[in-house]
């Protein structure tokens, strides 16, 4: 019950960062957001810049496997990389094949499907052709 409370919480913190980040986007303050997610990735996730930019899907993936994050946590990681998504053709090439992985590893290893990420796989199609 404790663990669960934990990441619960935790779960709701990462949404209230994400929350913030999306309300710097609208406001412009495209600096301020992109600071606060890369810090985000690093503190929270543990996910360094270095990977998280390689164009080689295999170090995401050997990432991913090496840290064996817990299902809410890769499901919050998903969130805030989809919102990502947009932000430059660039970014696009970069993100959509981390989030593939990400929903691969939520439905092949933990047994997890979300409509809502099924969905988002279908979006995400069109930045990987």
């Amino acid at each position: 019950m404790y663990r669960k409370d934990l990441i619960t919480a935790e779960i709701q913190k990462l949404a209230q960062v994400l929350a913030r980040i999306m309300g710097l986007k609208l406001e412009g303050k495209l600096k301020e957001a992109e600071s606060i997610f890369n810090e985000t990735m690093e503190l929270s996730f543990v996910l360094p810049q270095e990977i998280l930019l390689s164009n080689n899907p295999l170090v995401f993936e050997n990432w991913l496997n090496e840290n064996d994050l817990s299902p809410e946590k890769l499901d919050s990681l998903s969130e805030f990389l989809y919102y990502e998504l947009g932000v430059s053709e660039r970014r696009n090439e970069i993100i959509a094949p981390k989030l593939n992985l990400i929903y691969q590893q939520l439905a092949d290893k933990h047994k997890i499907v979300h409509l809502v990420n099924l969905h988002r796989q279908k979006t995400i199609q069109q930045y990987l052709n």
